[in-house]
């Protein structure tokens, strides 16, 4: 099974703004559907907190303390489609870092739910 860590945006989970939780994410993951071909183990779930700093040192701790390296990082829905949009940096950007720091791939997007 492809093992999966999904970044989310704070400011949408942690308000509710636009998101009412992870659920949404994990339920995708473990059916496959949305942008996730085939079921997965969703390994680790970690915040894009304000201003996105901390998105790579966070990254590289979930992949030390779960002592696995995903075969692919996908920023959620919520993160991807925020309204308004992150002041900080735009999703390709974060997908951009993300990709150069750890060498996996990183998806836009997790679900197409309602």
């Amino acid at each position: 099974m492809k093992k999966v860590g999904i970044i989310y945006c704070s400011r949408y989970v942690d308000t509710g703004y636009g998101c009412p939780g992870e659920w949404r994410c994990l339920k995708a993951a473990s059916l496959g559907e949305g942008k996730f071909k085939e079921p997965c183990s969703v390994v680790f779930w970690i915040a894009c907190e304000c201003p996105g700093k901390t998105v790579i040192p966070n990254t590289k701790m979930a992949m030390k303390l779960s002592e696995i390296k995903p075969d692919a990082l996908y920023l959620s829905s919520c993160l991807v489609n925020s309204y308004p949009p992150c002041p900080y940096f735009t999703p390709e950007e974060i997908a951009k870092k993300l990709k150069e720091t750890f060498g996996i791939d990183v998806i836009l997007g997790t679900h197409e739910y309602k």
